[in-house]
Order: C-alpha cells, then structure tokens, then sequence
C-alpha cells in the first residue's frame, strides 16, 4: 500500500482512508475487502466450480452499514447507476473500479519520486516552489481571513497545527494556482514518461504501416520527450518554464507530451493522477526542503563499485 492507495485511491475515489502514512497501521474493512476479492480472482484459476458460486452468490457477500451521504467517486456512480434512465450497469461499475484500482497503483508514485529526484538535482526549481507555495498559503489565509499559526520546528504541537492549517487551505480550486508546481509535475513527464500499449483489431497508421491485432506497438516517449523538433533546442534541459506563459500554465497538445496517451484513449485518470501528485508535493514541501546529500549518493557509489569489484 501506497500514498496513492490511501489518499488517491480510496479517500478521494472511494470514501475511505485506510490510514497507511499512520505509525500505527490500523485494520481497515475496506483493505480487507480489497484482500478478499484478490484472493476471489485467484480461487477462479484454480477451482472449476466457481461459475457455480457465482451462480449462487456465495463467492462474496455485500453489505453496508453506513447510511451517511458520501460525495466520493464511486459514490457518485452508484448514484448516477440508480437513475433509470442512464444505461449505467453493475459491469460498467466493476470496470470503473479496476480501472481506479489497477491504473492508480503504482504510477503515481513512481511519477512523485521522479519528481523528487529533479528537485534535488535542481535547486533553482526546488527554490521557485517554495516561494510559490508561501505565496499561495499567504494568499489562501487571507482569502479564508484567518492568522497563520506562528511556529518553530523545535515545538513539535505548533509545528503539527501549522501543517493541519496548511493542509485545510488545500482545496480543489486553490490547487488550480499552484501554476509553477504543475509545470514542474508536467515537465517532469516530459522528461520521464512511462506506457506501451496493444492491438485489439487489424488497423492502418497515419503513415500507412499496416498492424496486426494481438500484437504490440512500443513507441518510445522517453526519446520523444528529448527530442529538438518537438521541444526545441533546449529539449535536454529540466525547464518547468517552458509551461508558463506569464506565470499561468499553458496545457500542452497530448500528442506531443504522451504522458496520459492522447485521442479517445486518453487516460481516464489524467486530472486524479495531477490532483494526488500536486496535494503530495505542496505538502511534502511544506514541511521539508528536498536537497540531494552526495553523502548517500558516495555510499551508493561505494556499494556499486564493492559489487563490480
């Protein structure tokens, strides 16, 4: 389980925190359920009689014990399946849930440690966002009319009040300001990216290359994002900057920045994954400076020549 998990996955696209960043990891019926259907997809490969179970719904049992109105993702399209008049189905539903489930797993967390690593490998960009993030919480305290909460690292209860404050001030429309952090995140994927994809059925690409269904077209948007034509003579170059036209972010044409894929298969969830890893950043920054130590990296380097030698 991973911050994505907790905080991505299940508060914002379920309803439920299962508490994984606590020192303490608490039970939680939601990750047992989530173990359960797991173990239930594996049981299919194995025992022949589970169209049987199925059949008499004795696989898995659904219950509820919590009336309470909740404005999660899942939520929202159980709501919208009991409507009559949408074609909305319970199939439709699990395909949304494992699209939430398998998609969210492991991408954004590995898009936040690249992000990490450029900042520590650039400090001028490390700096901006810092300036940016003070300027933001300055700007929210005044919106919402509050005082922002004196503290000191060395008073641990002020220090965590301070951070509770900031992250209350940390709403889906302010993060829209954070106009610098999105670049960097942007830009970020540019430079590192991620994603092949299939054939499902025979067809013809826009330069007449015929494919096959069943077989497999790998383009490369790691190269594709370092390329002069595409991004000019500076493609090389870590420059969230070139997202920014008078300090607002400039959305790029998804068929030049791949990241997400592009056209009607574009990935569903692009504005969850830039909300999580924005919600991640503005909060780990606000409580740490990020800086690259060449002490680890020596004792990193050491290791790698102990194993070739």
């Amino acid at each position: 389980m991973t911050y994505e998990d907790d905080v991505g996955l299940h508060k914002v696209g379920f309803g439920v925190e299962i508490g994984i960043l606590a020192p303490n990891i608490p039970e939680n019926s939601f990750a047992r359920a989530f173990d359960t259907a797991n173990i239930i997809v594996i049981l299919r490969f194995i025992d022949p009689r589970w169209k049987i179970k199925k059949f008499l719904n004795v696989e898995q049992a659904r219950e509820s014990h919590d009336d309470k109105i909740k404005h999660d993702t899942l939520s929202r399209f159980i709501e919208l399946g009991e409507n009559p008049e949408s074609n909305f189905t319970d199939t439709s539903l699990r395909d949304i849930v494992l699209n939430f489930v398998i998609a969210n797993r492991d991408t954004t967390a590995t898009k936040l440690s690249w992000v990490v690593y450029m900042m520590m490998t650039h400090a001028h960009v490390a700096e901006k966002l810092y300036s940016e993030l003070k300027t933001f919480e300055e700007d929210r305290a005044k919106e919402e009319k509050i005082s922002l909460i004196h503290c000191g690292t060395e008073d641990s209860k002020s220090f965590n009040q301070r951070v509770n404050q900031f992250t209350r001030l940390l709403t889906y429309d302010s993060l829209g300001k954070l106009h610098y952090l999105h670049a960097v995140i942007t830009e970020t994927l540019r430079v590192y990216p991620a994603d092949p994809k299939g054939i499902l059925e025979d067809d013809i690409l826009p330069d007449r290359t015929r494919v096959k269904a069943g077989g497999m077209v790998t383009y490369v948007p790691y190269s594709m994002g370092s390329m002069e034509y595409n991004w000019g003579p500076d493609a090389i170059l870590f420059d969230p900057e070139r997202w920014l036209k008078e300090g607002f972010f400039q959305n790029p044409s998804p068929f030049t920045s791949t990241a997400f894929q592009a056209g009607p298969r574009i990935c569903l969830g692009k504005d969850s994954a830039y909300l999580q890893m924005k919600m991640a950043m503005a909060l780990l920054c606000k409580v740490f400076r990020i800086k690259f130590s060449m002490r680890a990296y020596s004792e990193v380097q050491d290791v790698d020549n102990s194993i070739d030698g």
